[in-house]
């Protein structure tokens, strides 16, 4: 994601790739040689030491534990910054981000590029124009797997040469490096870097942090939500510092004008598990591709029907029978790191800047607070940052490790 963020912002008029920042040098050749003028450093430390008051923004796309401590060391010395999602991996983070940009008026940018896709913009302006009529609940789903129910390996591995390890576990504890966990030497699988770390409880945020900060965006958009007020998993616990996997979590959120009275639900289902047949089946899968619903998407349950916005595609409106000849919105599509670009120039706005996706990123990461707690509703409270079980506070916030700490952290 990192390359995919660079070659797109450095493609706008006038921008300079002044730093590249990577703690494995194989990774970054690819990066050096189409920037070979950019000053290279293997510790984001050292690289805001030494040229932060140089640059004009930055591009935070690393495993999810290193977002907040890169993006609040930078907006504290004045840069701009487009950082991945999900935003953070603890909540403290996450509001800390928010409420740093606000106080430096920065121009932020979470990576949900698929906000600025036509597809997006339309489902979320046809909810709003009430095409389904007010939204009693939503169904969200995604066909990944990041979880692992199998014990971390008893070994010790080489740190390879070319891979700061120290630098990549950051703000965690020190642990050993752990390769490749593969039988097939054809087929790598490393164990933590450069995917793996999705799955580690430590590093990663599972298949909800990876795709719920998308899929939940224009449930967010279209329907005005805020952060949640309670959150429950039906899922599996965590096990042997992982993730895991056919998550099942509940999200209640106080209702909007685009939602019908009492509290509003959001469904989340991964891995094998989809919403149930009730809801399913509101669907004509004969008018679907193939006949079945998508490997993930959204189902949107309204007074006047369902809207199914697959991901990414357009949104289709059931019963067809009661809205043919219903017209969609028209929406345009936006370059979504062009607009970062252009608002860090005071030419254009954000969409998804802290204030939206800090409080999309809270609902994603209290699904895998709920996640140890199963079975167990939470009640959350956003201003105060604290849960209603004591037990679950002490996944607010983690601490860093000595030596990494954070000012602003």
């Amino acid at each position: 994601m990192g390359w995919q963020d660079l070659q797109q912002i450095s493609s706008c008029d006038g921008v300079e790739i002044a730093a590249l920042c990577d703690v494995d040098e194989s990774l970054a050749a690819q990066a050096r040689e189409a920037f070979p003028d950019a000053r290279f450093f293997r510790d984001w430390r050292e690289m805001l030491a030494k040229m932060g008051g140089s640059l004009d923004s930055i591009n935070v796309s690393t495993p999810d534990h290193m977002h907040a401590p890169i993006a609040v060391s930078a907006m504290s010395l004045g840069l701009h910054a487009y950082v991945q999602k999900p935003l953070a991996h603890e909540l403290y983070e996450v509001r800390r981000m928010r409420e740093i940009a606000r106080a430096k008026k920065l121009v932020t940018q979470m990576g949900i590029q698929i906000h600025s896709n036509a597809h997006y913009r339309i489902a979320v302006a046809a909810l709003r124009a009430g095409a389904i009529g007010k939204v009693r609940e939503a169904h969200s789903w995604c066909y990944k797997t990041w979880g692992d129910p199998s014990p971390k390996p008893d070994r010790i591995d080489p740190v390879p040469e070319n891979l700061a390890w120290d630098n990549w576990l950051g703000v965690c504890d020190a642990r050993p490096y752990i390769g490749d966990i593969s039988d097939n030497p054809a087929k790598a699988d490393y164990y933590y870097h450069p995917s793996n770390w999705r799955k580690r409880l430590d590093f990663g945020t599972g298949t909800l942090g990876d795709m719920a900060c998308h899929i939940f965006d224009p449930v967010f958009g279209g329907l005005g939500l805020g952060s949640p007020i309670s959150v429950r998993s039906d899922g599996p616990a965590p096990a042997h510092g992982n993730w895991g996997i056919d998550a099942r979590v509940t999200l209640t959120f106080a209702p909007t004008p685009f939602t019908t009275g009492g509290a509003f639900r959001l469904f989340w289902y991964d891995g094998a598990q989809r919403p149930p047949a009730e809801i399913t089946g509101l669907v004509e899968l004969d008018k679907l591709k193939d006949n079945k619903l998508p490997e993930q998407g959204t189902l949107f349950v309204g007074e006047n029907g369902a809207l199914l916005l697959p991901h990414i595609a357009r949104a289709q409106l059931f019963p067809t029978a009661s809205h043919a000849g219903y017209q969609l919105p028209r929406e345009k599509g936006a370059n979504h790191w062009k607009t970062f670009v252009e608002a860090c120039r005071g030419n254009d706005k954000t969409t998804a800047g802290f204030d939206y996706a800090g409080p999309l990123t809270e609902a994603v990461l209290l699904g895998g607070v709920a996640a140890r707690f199963p079975k167990t509703t939470l009640k959350w409270d956003s201003a105060a940052l604290k849960f209603d079980l004591k037990a679950a506070d002490k996944f607010v916030r983690s601490k860093y490790r000595k030596g990494w700490e954070v000012a602003g952290l």
